[in-house]
């Protein structure tokens, strides 16, 4: 079997991420954040990594980076959108914002071939009173309209 300069790389970020974490008790979700910080997504190359040095099955981790929509297999465009989904958003017009998205060109739940955005749905930013509300980079937008939706959206593929 060979190995390529990124497993390397991803081994020893895993071992690296690991070994800060080592005494904690259940530290599987603190370690998968770290990797997803250190790599920009979890590669499917950690999950068997992540198993042997925790000492947990294969299954168990790749179930854990399943159930939890923050974590990604592949890497983000450079720009990341969330749109919220929940009740208090969607009443609030949460549905014209994922179209005006998909007429866009930036699949919901994938990023754009071009690499610049990733559109997610999540279910709550914790900022219903101002919905509906999108989350650009970890900055959370509130009252946002389609209008201003496409101007960040046209403004990320540009930059």
């Amino acid at each position: 079997m060979t190995t390529s300069v990124s497993d390397v790389t991803t081994e020893a970020a895993i071992s690296a991420i690991v070994a800060a974490h080592r005494g904690e008790r259940g530290p599987l979700l603190e370690i998968l954040h770290a990797v997803q910080a250190e790599l920009g997504h979890i590669p499917k190359e950690a999950v068997p990594l992540l198993a042997r040095e925790l000492n947990l099955s294969r299954a168990d981790v790749h179930g854990v980076i399943t159930f939890y929509h923050d974590f990604r297999d592949a890497p983000a465009g450079r720009t990341t959108v969330r749109i919220c989904r929940a009740e208090a958003c969607q009443a609030l017009g949460a549905a014209d914002l994922v179209d005006c998205a998909q007429q866009a060109g930036s699949p919901i739940g994938g990023t754009r071939a071009d690499g610049s955005v990733t559109v997610e749905q999540v279910f709550c930013l914790g900022n219903c009173a101002l919905g509906p509300s999108v989350e650009v980079d970890g900055k959370v937008l509130g009252r946002m309209t389609a209008e201003r939706l496409r101007s960040v959206l046209d403004q990320a593929v540009t930059s």
